[in-house]
């Protein structure tokens, strides 16, 4: 018996306790509560645009000579892709002259040799922007005729990326409400008692498209022949565009 009366004192205290713990849990006020909510938003669409470097690189004993190969075979390049693409946008840059040093042997520390060059490197990119996806195998094998491709990445258009701004917009906003939904559940209250005090959409590069696109790279010049290049193949993929929004909620 004595035990009995033991167990039974203890379920007692263990109720009341239980109930006293779940009383301090309804007695928690989230009226006036103030809620900080971060969300975002994706939306993802083909890419069409892609954008290529060319490059041409010479290499000769005499400067002269090797620049004058290289200006030529740009120049042969480009007439090349605008043939092939005559909507694509066209820009040079980076050209280079670079001289070139054999191995010498150490020399004597009486007086200091100045090394002479064994030759020139002389080389300059080409930067191809168009929106001809279809047509870029052709106009990359042309080019690589003369002149060797050095990279490649694709997205999207300035026009596209501005047609996208509203769905980004109703992406995000869309996910912000329902984690407003979630978390009024959370505090035993309707998605109607919340006010949405202050929103914030992120533009300070959060939606930056992402160049994550297939790269291919080149890194020398191409043949000096002008034999036929089986045209390349590629994949242009999508670009996914993010936007992040912070919400301020205040519930009744």
């Amino acid at each position: 018996m004595p035990r009995l009366s033991v167990r039974i004192a203890a379920l007692i205290l263990f109720s009341c306790l239980t109930s006293a713990q779940a009383q301090t849990q309804a007695s928690v006020q989230t009226a006036g509560t103030l809620v900080v909510v971060a969300a975002s938003g994706e939306v993802k669409h083909a890419n069409d645009e892609a954008r290529a470097t060319l490059m041409i690189e010479e290499q000769d004993k005499d400067k002269a000579t090797a620049a004058s190969r290289a200006n030529l075979k740009m120049k042969q390049g480009m007439e090349i892709v605008k043939r092939e693409d005559p909507q694509a946008l066209l820009k040079t840059r980076g050209y280079y002259t670079y001289p070139i040093y054999g191995d010498e042997p150490p020399q004597p520390r009486q007086g200091t040799k100045v090394r002479q060059p064994v030759g020139w490197r002389v080389g300059q990119y080409l930067d191809v922007t168009t929106q001809n996806i279809n047509g870029l195998p052709k106009t990359v094998a042309a080019a690589q005729k003369v002149l060797a491709l050095n990279g490649l990445y694709f997205g999207l258009t300035e026009a596209t990326t501005k047609k996208l701004e509203e769905q980004r917009i109703a992406a995000a906003y869309q996910n912000l409400t329902d984690r407003i939904a979630a978390i009024a559940k959370a505090l035993g209250k309707s998605a109607s008692d919340a006010v949405l005090d202050t929103l914030d959409f992120e533009g300070s590069g959060a939606y930056v498209p992402q160049r994550d696109s297939r790269v291919l790279t080149t890194m020398r010049a191409a043949p000096a022949e002008s034999a036929p290049v089986e045209e390349p193949s590629f994949e242009p993929g999508e670009t996914t565009l993010s936007m992040h929004v912070v919400g301020k909620v205040r519930f009744k």
